[in-house]
């Protein structure tokens, strides 16, 4: 079998069309997610700190300042705030994919039920 043909069958194998959905699925719930954090989450929690936007907290190392020969040198920054953000997001997602993966397992298993009743019956 040729590698063309190889890959024909891949390609239309439905697990490489279900991953594929899966892939696009996942990145538009990422963009979901980060809304969620970044507008909806983080808000009420940055004005109950104090009105602070955790995306901009950080801690500066080295202000931004220009060098000798004029040329703009960046401010150097640990950048805290957005490292919450990003856990939040984590924890966000994490804890859907184990609610759906929890419901699915749960659906097997009823699913595997039924049919041992079903096999117990024709028996």
């Amino acid at each position: 079998m040729g590698f063309i043909q190889e890959f024909k069958e891949f390609a239309v194998k439905g697990n490489a069309i279900d991953m594929a959905v899966g892939i696009i699925i996942g990145a538009a719930f990422n963009k979901i997610v980060n809304s969620l954090v970044n507008d909806i989450v983080m808000p009420p929690l940055g004005y109950l700190a104090g009105r602070v936007e955790f995306k901009d907290l950080g801690y500066v190392i080295r202000p931004a300042m220009t060098d000798p020969t004029g040329a703009e040198l960046p401010e150097v920054a640990i950048r805290y705030g957005q490292f919450i953000n990003t856990i939040i997001e984590f924890l966000i997602i994490s804890f859907t994919v184990f609610i759906v993966v929890k419901g699915m397992n749960r659906l097997i298993r009823k699913r595997e039920a039924e049919a041992a009743v079903e096999e117990a019956k024709a028996s």
